[in-house]
């Protein structure tokens, strides 16, 4: 898998806006994820929740933007920022519901693994082989995990987060799930090998959640990262100021 640069925005632990570039295999989840596994009827066990997603179209065929919002967001939060940043550079932007929000699918299970699985299903079917995430938040973390678990994830490992009912796999819908995993969703999964394409970590000048004491495990993962900050901004820098936010964008797609 060749290696791409990396954006990311906000908090690195907690909460954040971040700006992943990652490199793909086209239709195929590859080393990044498990083949599906088959049971005794032969149908798949484990299953991907289906995204919902908004794509404006660019004008040029450069690397597409794929946005990921926070903790009960949607995608339409992304709306005005995705349709100037095709404005400006000319390429394809596509918004995305993560599970249990939006129009998304539902199902009880939430974690950052999950709903990577999701997103690279998303992407296999829409045969984007390659992408930059844009993620706030949640959707930061949901970005780097995935860019993190290239080559990492084991099919036992998702199989331990599998929720069964009568013997087989269930789906639900609610906000009980994320209640469920809020502590989970506050905090980040531990990795042990560091992604070390360019990665910018953009925050809020006025925001606790990028802070020194992060520095170190930011440097650990992301070797190859630069940490900015935008004045006089809270945690949703992108709200606040989405000029400042698009030309850092910019800025990153120039230089990576």
């Amino acid at each position: 898998m060749r290696r791409l640069p990396v954006v990311t925005t906000g908090r690195w632990a907690m909460r954040g806006l971040r700006l992943l570039r990652t490199a793909r295999r086209a239709g195929a989840l590859g080393e990044g994820f498990p083949a599906p596994v088959r049971g005794a009827s032969g149908a798949s066990a484990l299953r991907s929740v289906d995204l919902a997603y908004d794509l404006m179209d660019g004008k040029n065929t450069e690397t597409p933007l794929v946005f990921l919002h926070g903790l009960f967001g949607s995608k339409s939060n992304f709306y005005s920022i995705g349709k100037a940043l095709v404005q400006r550079t000319g390429r394809m932007v596509l918004t995305v519901d993560n599970r249990n929000h939006g129009d998304s699918g539902h199902s009880p299970l939430m974690t950052y693994e999950a709903m990577s699985f999701d997103l690279q299903n998303l992407l296999d079917m829409l045969q984007l082989p390659k992408c930059i995430l844009i993620g706030h938040s949640m959707g930061g973390k949901i970005a780097m995990t995935t860019a993190l678990l290239r080559d990492s994830r084991t099919r036992e490992f998702i199989l331990t987060n599998l929720v069964t009912r009568d013997g087989r796999y269930i789906w639900r819908v609610n906000l009980e799930a994320i209640a469920n995993h809020l502590d989970y969703l506050l905090s980040f999964p531990e990795f042990n090998t560091p992604y070390t394409a360019p990665t910018l970590f953009l925050g809020g000048g006025n925001s606790p959640y990028i802070s020194s004491k992060d520095y170190p495990e930011i440097k650990r993962l992301f070797p190859n990262s630069i940490i900015q900050h935008i004045p006089e901004t809270g945690h949703l820098l992108h709200a606040e100021k989405p000029h400042d936010f698009i030309n850092a964008i910019c800025a990153f797609l120039r230089t990576s």
